[in-house]
């Protein structure tokens, strides 16, 4: 088939970060081109030099057989690529209408033309069952509807070439089928989509054929149909990835966390948790299951000591921990992390690093206490040397603990979060979406971390909406819905369809 895109010698380095070296491969038109590998492997840069937002530093990059000198993101969208970005780029209190208008005006006079751009949209949605109201607040869809948006942005501007950049990594697996959905029509239609993902299984429902990169340069490109999960992963990482993870037998110690009756409610008066009783044992991993928004992040940041009850109790080892404003003066969240509870937070850019400082100063936030010298200021030789020990013990690539911590990938600014929490030695570790948004590779020693703290005698509370994340990691699984626990089973009682139905609200009897 005639290529869409061809990368011909694609290099680019960042000082001395080598991101891409010597990347040559084609996107078919009208296909579906998965692009894979380990975070910091060079995806994101390699599609942002098609994009425009980067330019290579040598290579060629030709669109429809010509070559082109993308210098812009505008110069891209005049070209029929459009991208998807990770993390959306939207303004939440404005419609979807403005949105799409935004950055694409025309002219002064906005008021006359929305009709007609409103008409257009209803029209592309219709088409390809986009299903996105155009006069909705984005600020009031759900995650997927959000993703739909941005598709729709595209398509408004006659994207023939799309890019999509970690689509899944916050979706719900129904939302994921719509979405695939969603690019195989693109695909009847004659568009080209280049899918960025850690995911494989995805890779192998939806791909034509994939291109594997390991360290910037390509390792490997194959049809999808001619390869299995297996030998992606092993180009990928360069090794086998270990299917079942070490871990010592299941022997639990004494309870840590117990939560008897918690409950919240919001400004409103809605209420988003309700009767939530559960308790961790030292040494035991506890993972809750169910679909994002059913109350999992309000419990944890309830824990983390980020919000506080409407009412209830918490107790850490058998003693209440003090929600009362007292015990607020230093922040709820330091008093916690002094009582031994770690918190690897849901979205690690708002809540688990600061990303315009450095890797070294964001491995001891929330511990620089812990840090100081005989005259109480901080022991800039110490936090050094702690950095450059956790930096080795888990991997974190590039390993320059100076760095802007902002330039890093998703799944070492992950492996930097874990590396701090882990570092604290906690009593409790509260873990969020640990693998959200990182490769197999990653995936595999974040496992093999929590694993290890478990047999230690950490306990250990696990939020995941990957079951099969819950069935690698928890010796006891708690489903949520709604706010409420409507199941628990121990893991040798693992059953995909009874905890499908106990995540869409079929309560327990």
């Amino acid at each position: 088939m005639q290529p869409a895109v061809e990368f011909r010698n694609i290099s680019k380095a960042f000082g001395p970060v080598q991101a891409n070296a010597d990347v040559s491969f084609t996107v078919a038109k009208g296909s579906i081109h998965g692009v894979i590998g380990e975070n910091g492997a060079g995806k994101s840069t390699l599609m942002s030099i098609l994009y425009g937002y980067y330019h290579a530093d040598s290579g060629q990059l030709l669109i429809d057989g010509q070559a082109r000198s993308i210098r812009n993101s505008q110069e891209a969208i005049a070209l029929g690529i459009g991208m998807v970005h990770q993390h959306f780029m939207l303004v939440e209190n404005m419609t979807v209408l403005d949105n799409v208008m935004l950055g694409a005006e025309g002219g002064f006079k906005l008021a006359a033309r929305r009709p007609a751009v409103e008409a257009k949209l209803r029209a592309i949605c219709s088409r390809y069952r986009l299903d996105v109201d155009p006069l909705a607040t984005v600020a009031d869809l759900s995650v997927g509807a959000q993703q739909r948006v941005e598709i729709l942005k595209q398509i408004y501007r006659s994207a023939d070439i799309l890019i999509l950049d970690e689509p899944t990594a916050v979706l719900t697996a129904q939302e994921t089928a719509s979405l695939f959905d969603i690019l195989r029509l693109f695909k009847e239609q004659g568009k080209t989509i280049i899918l960025i993902t850690h995911k494989l299984q995805e890779i192998m429902d939806i791909t034509d054929q994939v291109t594997v990169l390991r360290a910037g340069r390509v390792s490997g490109a194959v049809a999808t149909g001619a390869t299995s999960k297996e030998q992606l992963a092993n180009m990928m990482v360069g090794r086998p990835i270990e299917g079942n993870l070490p871990r010592e037998p299941f022997a639990p110690g004494a309870p840590v966390l117990k939560v008897s009756h918690l409950q919240l409610k919001d400004a409103n008066g809605v209420q988003l948790l309700a009767d939530i009783d559960l308790s961790v044992r030292a040494g035991e991993i506890v993972a809750i299951a169910g679909v994002s928004g059913n109350g999992q992040s309000e419990l944890m940041e309830i824990l983390a000591g980020m919000r506080l009850p409407s009412s209830g109790q918490v107790e850490l080892a058998g003693k209440p921990l003090p929600f009362g404003r007292r015990a607020n003066a230093d922040g709820l969240p330091a008093t916690f992390r002094k009582l031994g509870i770690g918190h690897v937070p849901e979205d690690r850019l708002r809540d688990g690093v600061i990303k315009d400082f450095s890797v070294m100063q964001n491995t001891v936030f929330g511990y620089q206490d812990r840090v100081k010298n005989r005259w109480g200021l901080l022991d800039f030789d110490a936090i050094a040397r702690r950095c450059a020990h956790l930096l080795q013990a888990f991997d974190v690539r590039p390993n320059n603990p100076h760095l802007r911590i902002g330039l890093l990938s998703g799944g070492n600014q992950q492996k930097v979060v874990i590396a701090r929490e882990v570092s604290a030695q906690p009593t409790l570790m509260l873990v969020g979406q640990p693998t959200r948004g990182v490769d197999i590779g990653t995936i595999e020693s974040i496992h093999t971390q929590l694993l290890r703290l478990r047999d230690e005698g950490v306990a250990i509370l696990l939020v995941s909406v990957e079951l099969e994340e819950v069935r690698a990691l928890a010796d006891r699984i708690v489903v949520m819905s709604g706010g409420r626990i409507t199941g628990e089973l121990e893991i040798d009682a693992f059953d995909t369809t009874r905890i499908g139905l106990l995540m869409g609200g079929m309560h327990k009897s």
